[in-house]
């Protein structure tokens, strides 16, 4: 039984608010993201959401309250917690293949002394293929496109086997095969009862791509199923009546 199945909540944000320069970015957040579902984490530019993903990472500090990860401290439990960057974040110019970006997954295992062997070779070219990315072990990344550059990092993620993931916007700007093998990769980590928590940004893909979602906008404003919360009035607290962002969900929300 993994840890996902034997618990319900994958991640507990206590009273959690975060500032930049004084700042707050995120205020009083107070959340439980359950164990063995898709989630989404949506929201207006700057409401904070990238900012969550790093709280939760310990990559940001917290100005005040705490976040635990399946009952426990980060600290305990950073082996479960894989991590899909924003791509615009990353050093695409680094002298790194695709495979050796794969392998990167496999270090939390090895610890800085071991070497990677034969079975993380095979576990990195396997989380490869199953992003549709193994004819391109090879390739240096910087000579991949946007979207098999996503896939990589995917592929990190998945070589890791972490039980937590963490994606922030692993749809922005890639190309509608790859957001389709993302979708397909996602829905099979939530069949083997993980959980994946992604920052996104298309309102109209929420209901087809995710089965919980959080609103976000410096304070939470609503978490839960979605079909519960993806609601015309959470909308319009999220997003402050912007009829436009409203009009994009507005075929979403007849799909809920």
């Amino acid at each position: 039984m993994t840890v996902a199945q034997a618990t319900e909540t994958a991640v507990e944000v206590h009273d959690v608010t975060v500032a930049y320069h004084r700042k707050p970015v995120l205020w009083d957040v107070d959340v439980l993201l359950p164990a063995g579902h898709l989630i989404a984490i949506v929201g207006p530019n700057g409401a904070g959401k990238s900012t969550l993903l790093k709280a939760i990472l310990g990559l940001v500090p917290l100005a005040s309250g705490k976040v635990e990860i399946f009952g426990r401290p980060l600290r305990k439990a950073r082996s479960l917690v894989g991590y899909v960057p924003q791509r615009e974040s990353v050093d695409w110019d680094f002298p790194i293949d695709a495979l050796g970006v794969a392998l990167m997954g496999r270090y939390g295992r090895l610890g800085w002394v071991r070497r990677p062997g034969k079975a993380d070779r095979e576990a990195a070219l396997t989380s490869l293929a199953k992003v549709g990315m193994a004819d391109y072990a090879d390739r240096q990344i910087s000579r991949l496109s946007g979207g098999q550059q996503q896939r990589v990092f995917l592929a990190r993620a998945l070589a890791q086997d972490a039980t937590l993931y963490l994606m922030d916007e692993p749809f922005a700007g890639v190309d509608a095969a790859t957001e389709r093998a993302i979708v397909d990769v996602l829905r099979e980590l939530r069949e083997q009862g993980k959980t994946v928590i992604a920052v996104h940004h298309d309102l109209q893909t929420v209901p087809e791509y995710f089965d919980h979602v959080m609103l976000l906008n410096m304070r939470l404003v609503a978490s839960g199923a979605v079909q519960d919360v993806f609601t015309r009035e959470n909308l319009h607290k999220t997003y402050g009546g912007r009829l436009t962002v409203l009009e994009e969900a507005a075929e979403a929300l007849r799909r809920v």
